[in-house]
């Protein structure tokens, strides 16, 4: 059975999948050595770069296609399933950008000029908002990396932690406290800067090859262009929409649970102890366990993939959504999670093997419980709205 038949909606979404599928193939293959050797998975962006996937989310005006919520997340399970780090950092990637093609809420001869050189040159770009002494950004606390006006723009200076795909970036959106103020904005930094380095601190045993090392930025001077948000002013008006490009995570991590799935399915079809007269698949427990899966799995996905064709197809209700998408998250890295665990109990010690792709992705799985926004936060979102 074709996982992705019941949500494709059209020819276009369908050759998306295909295409996210085309790669996803050939980096399963790369992912077991990769991971044995602590390497960053240079030859899947290189693959990304040659088949434009990086240009995706971009305005269809400046070279993109502009996919929608509902194909980002479609594409990145699929791309996951055949590795999870390179799908989770191209994830930031695309969903930022995908943010900014639906806002607008940049100058648009900087956002105009940032699109043409990633449609150019595959250019790739993050955001870095998380530090040591603060945690995830989304916590609240206020970046220690801080941003003095010049004469002629800005000086930053900071270092910032988890910058996926940091060895390869070519730009990042750094958050700093703006002077002596509270305030915060983001800058469009260039890694080409002089003051510009990176630290390779990425040293896991989940999502290794997502390389989230450190930025290291000490008195990089930027133009004045380079403050492209801020907390009180806007070029084009208060962005006040709930984040929803996030679900890139909750999609990751369920192609996580679908490559586990997979394996187990096919491990019930081949494996035939001769205490049995046939192959385990056919043991009640067995397929109960499957069944368990499938459950779980419908569940996750039906959540995601609603609530993604809800953001594209009703933006007036989009406002209102945020309690909704963290739900989403919440619910689909748990399912993942646990579909991970079941079908390592169906395989067994197996799956323990270094050899055997299961006991990557049960700990690649566990990651996703730490991408933001966090459970705690996300139930006290949802008891605080009850309590309104």
């Amino acid at each position: 059975m074709d996982l992705y038949e019941p949500y494709i909606q059209n020819d276009r979404q369908r050759n998306l999948v295909d295409l996210a599928g085309e790669l996803a193939d050939v980096f399963s293959e790369r992912g077991e050595a990769y991971d044995r050797e602590d390497e960053f998975p240079y030859e899947n962006f290189n693959d990304l770069k040659k088949k434009g996937y990086g240009t995706l989310s971009l305005p269809k005006e400046y070279g993109g296609e502009e996919i929608s919520l509902y194909e980002l997340v479609m594409i990145q399970e699929r791309l996951a399933t055949g590795d999870a780090a390179t799908a989770l950092s191209i994830g930031w990637h695309l969903g930022g950008l995908m943010e900014l093609t639906e806002t607008r809420t940049w100058d648009e001869g900087v956002f105009k000029e940032l699109c043409e050189e990633i449609v150019a040159n595959n250019a790739l770009i993050n955001r870095a908002a998380s530090e040591p002494a603060t945690g995830s950004p989304t916590r609240g606390g206020l970046p220690e990396t801080k941003a003095v006006k010049t004469e002629v723009g800005w000086k930053v200076s900071g270092r910032k932690s988890f910058t996926s795909m940091a060895r390869i970036l070519n730009y990042s959106l750094v958050s700093a406290t703006i002077g002596d103020t509270d305030e915060k904005g983001f800058f469009l930094v260039n890694h080409d800067l002089e003051g510009v380095s990176i630290e390779e601190t990425w040293d896991t045993i989940s999502m290794k090859g997502t390389g989230s090392d450190d930025l290291v930025l000490t008195d990089v001077h930027l133009p004045s262009s380079a403050l492209v948000e801020r907390d009180s002013v806007n070029p084009r008006g208060k962005n006040d929409l709930p984040k929803a490009w996030l679900l890139h995570i909750p999609a990751c991590y369920i192609g996580v649970a679908i490559a586990t799935r997979n394996y187990a399915i096919q491990f019930t079809k081949d494996y035939s102890p001769n205490s049995l007269p046939g192959p385990i698949k056919d043991v009640p427990e067995v397929k109960r366990k499957i069944g368990e899966i499938e459950l779980e799995l419908f569940k996750a996905r039906q959540i995601l993939y609603s609530v993604a064709d809800k953001w594209v197809s009703e933006p007036k209700k989009r406002i209102d959504m945020a309690s909704e998408l963290a739900s989403v998250k919440h619910v689909v890295t748990n399912s993942a999670f646990h579909i991970v665990d079941i079908a390592m109990r169906i395989v067994g010690a197996k799956s323990l093997f270094r050899s055997n792709p299961m006991q990557r992705y049960y700990r690649d799985v566990r990651a996703g419980l730490h991408n933001p926004p966090m459970d705690d936060m996300v139930i006290a979102m949802l008891a605080n709205n009850a309590l309104k």
